[in-house]
């Protein structure tokens, strides 16, 4: 589906596909390929990417790895020996050290030759392997071609140049070098970090949600700003209608408690709020009337205020009937939450847990994220 500026999208609706997509994309490379992951396991299918890798780097392409330090600190950077003896790079983005842990790269990018990237949820790891409905997590992938590809082949350049976190003093003081944008006829490139200045991620993602009427969003952990809060509820009450499909089983039990600790308001208010069922939910999708936001982005106050994340903004017309029909999807995987049922159903102790992971999520971690920036020199 190719958008005016030449621009096209794919919609890879199961971790099978997306891994035998980008597999394919690095076979076909003949110049470039840029990796950059929060999550990279030392697996059959991430040993299967490392030699597919590997494989190109000898056959003279650039290749250049960039994982997150903390995201995957299970992995030995021996792993990469072989692919820096063909002629490959790696580096650890945040290499991990007291008083700097916080700051975190989640963007998932593969960009091959300038030509096509992969966008999206997915780590390399096996546990994505899978329909997301009889076996693996439930996520997706965006593949693009065309002028967004060279955007996000720029915006990994930046990063990685900088992914050793040297700061220069008072680094509260510096405008976000990793905020920036880029647009084209039908999309819009949107990339969140720390720092000063305007987090276009976020306040456009707000300003989407204030005119919006129709709202659907599908959220592996959900825990937004209170602006976005807002805007949701403010929704329903113009008479639009908001549908959350949230995370039946999470693989992390704190911020499922964190998200739940909202239900009660928020259905009081007229959103709609379901619980994927089959499988662990991790895909992150938003519609809002007639945008669409794929990326790596959570809608969650580490996503929107603490990490290195990516989302683009697609107003493509077919790009948006596909997401809508995912939705429909997934949404028909999901329990719908009853406000009644869901009151009575919580206990003073379950009140209270969800009461602590509110506060350590939404109070805590932001805080203590934003004191150890500032303490850099």
């Amino acid at each position: 589906m190719s958008a005016h500026d030449g621009t096209s999208f794919r919609w890879l609706r199961t971790g099978d596909e997306a891994f035998a997509a980008m597999l394919q994309a690095i076979a076909r490379a003949r110049s470039s390929i840029r990796l950059e992951m929060y999550i990279f396991t030392d697996s059959p299918i991430g040993r299967q990417f490392r030699d597919a890798l590997e494989a190109a780097a000898r056959r003279e392409v650039e290749v250049t790895v960039m994982l997150d330090a903390l995201g995957s600190f299970s992995l030995s950077s021996s792993f990469w020996d072989d692919l820096r003896t063909a002629g490959g790079e790696f580096r650890w983005f945040n290499p991990l050290k007291f008083g700097r842990v916080s700051y975190r790269n989640h963007r998932k990018l593969l960009a091959c030759d300038n030509e096509v990237a992969f966008i999206g949820g997915l780590n390399i790891a096996p546990e994505y392997l899978g329909d997301g409905v009889r076996r693996g997590w439930c996520d997706l992938v965006m593949q693009v071609t065309g002028p967004l590809t060279g955007a996000l082949a720029t915006a990994f350049d930046t990063t990685y140049a900088s992914a050793s976190f040297e700061r220069k003093p008072l680094p509260r003081l510096r405008r976000a070098t990793a905020r920036r944008t880029a647009e084209g006829k039908n999309w819009r490139l949107l990339m969140g970090g720390p720092g000063r200045g305007d987090n276009y991620l976020k306040t456009t993602l707000a300003a989407d949600l204030a005119e919006a009427r129709d709202v659907r969003i599908v959220a592996a952990y959900f825990l937004p700003t209170w602006r976005i809060r807002r805007e949701l509820t403010r929704a329903h009450r113009r008479g639009g209608r908001v549908q959350l499909v949230l995370a039946g089983q999470s693989d992390i039990r704190l911020s499922q408690l964190a998200s739940q600790r909202l239900y009660r308001l928020l259905l009081r208010r007229g959103v709609e709020i379901y619980e994927y069922q089959p499988q662990i939910l991790h895909a992150k999708l938003i519609i809002a009337d007639d945008h669409v936001y794929v990326g790596s982005a959570n809608l969650d106050s580490r996503s929107l205020n603490i990490n290195y994340e990516l989302l683009v903004q697609i107003s493509h017309c077919q790009t948006l009937q596909e997401a809508s029909d995912i939705f429909s999807s997934i949404l028909a995987h999901s329990r719908r939450i009853d406000a009644r049922a869901w009151a009575k159903s919580r206990s003073l102790w379950t009140k209270m847990l969800e009461q602590c992971a509110y506060f350590l999520l939404a109070r805590v971690d932001p805080w203590w994220a934003q004191k150890r920036v500032r303490s850099v020199s």
